[in-house]
């Protein structure tokens, strides 16, 4: 029953007797108050409907939201026991707008403990198979069975969550975190994987929700959709992709709005927003307030549109996992073919280089929204752009092969996708520009080699840790756009996201140098560099690290880990858990520090456990396969449950296999 909850206290007098009254309400009245930049903005967002006592000792409150017209429904019930017998009187309700209340009265005998229940169902009229929001609250609250029986159901459901979702870890030494002494990290993971799933869980499969970057825990973004679905997607994909196919049906649904968006800006195809709102329009803000100087300074952040190559990524991501080929042919292949028409839209030929490039936009380090000097937002060529756009398109080409031949006839027909476009996606693909630095590095835009260096030891000593760069160095009439330094990993979010086998292809195919030495050049370069100023960037360097120094993946590891327990950032999570974040740090332990790769219908594993982590225990769900994985730092042993399934492709040490239901192997690992 997911629209009820329940909650039961214990009240023992232990010196006094007498009269004692319990006042149960429902209140509307609640304001958003708790981010403080937002406080000067409307904040009273629920219209009172209406109030009133439902049967003996129940209470009904409805409002409507002022902006979208939800209608929520609220109804409680409240009962007092002693022993297994119900005790006290339930008095008439008290209304006013927006908040109704009731009392019981009761008589007490000292030592003599009362126990108070509290049931409260909750409907909205955008819910599915009810008749009106109000009526089914009421008549839940009436079928509700009593708290123990909730907690029963409510505890079975989270005992099935935990068998598809939980991770088993020895490790040979805790966190210490300042005030609260050890945590296990087990006990880190496993609360990082309970927020995920107060936000993202079988429930969302019957909603049309997107990923909120703060989840439902606070007020921070405004509930905006970002792409920090491609931190939290990894994750659902390999235990419950079912969730993964619900959310990128909320971008679906939006992809008429992303289309608007392109034409507007003069684009083809279809370009989502970096802060999407209800309907899927663009919601960035075009300014932010600056505590550090009192002055408003501009916001350029809808320049990200790599966010549209990451629905892609997610696209098929989600594909290579379940072999979706259904979801492909209603859903995914359309939004992969738009999004790469918007890149083949948005190139500029460069006749003098015989190149395509991208220009004015912004990667993911928002630290860099303009060259020093210009008049004009955004920057060019910026590598992860670039790349995204090339894999885009290539994924599109490889789309279109993958779908039946009538399928593709008429999703060509429908989005009018001719042979000469199709070609021109290819000759793009291979022509497109990324700038590198003298020696070999990849340059994170073009002039990026030309800034300064920071003088972080110098600022360090000033301001002691550095959060917020950018309101830092504003107030010093400076600006981070002048420096070599990041507010979180720009080009090496290419090594979050693809193998060195998947990177070497793509800059082949542009004809670009890209030997076994890149991926360490630029991870050196970039790294000590970045300002870790955003809650994804210990995720991403954790990840890379992990390639090149593994102790100190592990410590950028457990400081990720630590974001929201130990708020690392310093006041950001009262505002909202980091959602991206939380989800990010445990897919490091499930594909990162596995080696787990999903290519070419294969299932890869390349473990790399770092010294502290002993054992890793797991689950994952590949092709419709469950396969429980145990990997220590010199063996692995695959597991796959029985069931009905095929058997799946699994790479371990170079060679493949094929793993069917019932099958175990073991693998001693090279």
């Amino acid at each position: 029953m997911p629209h009820v909850a329940a909650l039961e206290t214990t009240i023992t007098p232990e010196d006094w007797s007498g009269a004692l009254e319990i006042r149960a309400a429902l209140d509307g009245r609640v304001v958003n108050d708790l981010v403080a930049r937002y406080r000067d903005l409307a904040k009273e967002h629920l219209v009172p409907v209406e109030t009133a006592a439902v049967d003996s000792d129940g209470i009904l409150l409805k409002v409507r939201t002022s902006q979208s017209g939800v209608v929520i429904a609220q109804a409680a019930r409240t009962r007092a026991f002693q022993g297994d017998q119900r005790v006290g009187e339930t008095r008439p309700a008290f209304e006013e707008p927006r908040y109704v209340a009731r009392d019981t009265d009761l008589e007490v005998a000292a030592g003599m403990p009362v126990r108070v229940e509290k049931v409260v169902a909750l409907y909205t009229s955008r819910d599915r198979a009810i008749s009106e929001c109000g009526f089914e609250a009421r008549t839940a609250i009436g079928r509700a069975g009593t708290f123990h029986e909730l907690l029963q159901t409510h505890a079975v459901a989270w005992r099935h969550l935990g068998q598809m979702f939980d991770m088993e870890l020895e490790i040979d030494a805790d966190p210490v975190i300042p005030g609260n002494g050890a945590l296990a990290t087990s006990a880190l993971v496993r609360l990082n994987i309970f927020h995920l799933l107060q936000t993202l869980s079988p429930h969302t499969k019957d909603l049309d929700v997107g990923v909120p970057a703060r989840g439902l825990h606070g007020e921070a973004y405004r509930g905006h959709v970002f792409w920090d679905e491609i931190f939290v997607f990894p994750f659902l994909n390999l235990r419950m992709p079912e969730i993964t196919r619900a959310l990128l049906l909320y971008r679906y649904r939006r992809l008429g709005e992303a289309r608007v968006a392109a034409r507007a800006a003069g684009y083809r195809g279809a370009m989502f927003p970096w802060q999407s709102g209800s309907n899927g329009r663009e919601e960035t803000d075009r300014q932010f307030f600056n505590p550090r100087s009192g002055r408003w300074m501009e916001d350029h952040t809808y320049l990200q549109r790599h966010v549209g190559a990451a629905v892609a990524y997610n696209v098929w991501q989600y594909y290579e996992v379940t072999g979706d080929l259904e979801f492909l042919v209603d859903y995914g292949a359309e939004m992969l073919l738009d999004i790469a028409r918007f890149w083949a839209s948005a190139v500029t030929y460069n006749a003098r280089l015989g190149r395509y490039e991208i220009l004015g936009v912004m990667g993911p380090d928002e630290y860099h929204d303009r060259y020093p000097g210009a008049d004009r937002p955004g920057v060019n060529n910026n590598a992860y752009t670039t790349v995204m756009a090339v894999w885009v398109l290539v994924r599109a080409r490889a789309v279109l092969d993958i779908l039946p031949d009538n399928v593709r006839q008429r999703l060509r027909d429908r989005l009018a996708i001719t042979d000469q476009e199709i070609a021109e996606w290819d000759t793009i693909s291979r022509r497109m520009r990324v700038v590198f630095h003298a020696d070999g590095v990849l340059s994170q835009f073009e002039g990026y080699e030309t800034l300064k260096e920071f003088d972080w030891e110098a600022y360090r000593q000033r301001y002691g840790r550095l959060y917020r760069l950018d309101f830092i160095l504003e107030a010093e009439d400076d600006s981070t756009i002048s420096y070599k330094l990041s507010k979180q990993p720009d080009v090496l979010m290419l090594f979050h996201l693809f193998s060195f086998e998947e990177l070497k292809s793509l800059f082949e195919r542009l004809r670009y140098p890209f030997d076994d030495q890149a991926i360490p050049r630029n991870i050196n370069y970039y790294y000590p560099r970045g300002a870790h100023d955003s809650s994804l960037s210990r995720v991403a360097d954790a990840w890379v690290l992990a390639r090149a120094d593994r102790r100190r993946s592990w410590d950028v590891f457990m400081e990720a880990l630590l974001t929201d327990v130990a708020d690392i950032q310093g006041g950001t999570t009262p505002e909202g858990i980091h959602l991206g974040a939380m989800a990010g740090t445990v897919d490091v332990l499930q594909r990162c520090y596995t080696g787990l790769e999903l290519r070419g219908e294969v299932l890869r594993l390349q473990p790399r456990l770092p010294k502290p982590l002993g054992l890793l225990r797991l689950f994952v769900r590949y092709r419709g396969q469950s396969l429980a994985i145990e990997l220590e730092r010199d063996a692995m042993r695959v597991n796959a449950l029985p069931c009905e399934a095929p058997s799946v492709r699994v790479a371990v040490n170079g060679e493949t296999y094929e793993v069917a239901a019932s099958e175990s192997r073991a693998f001693v690992l090279k």
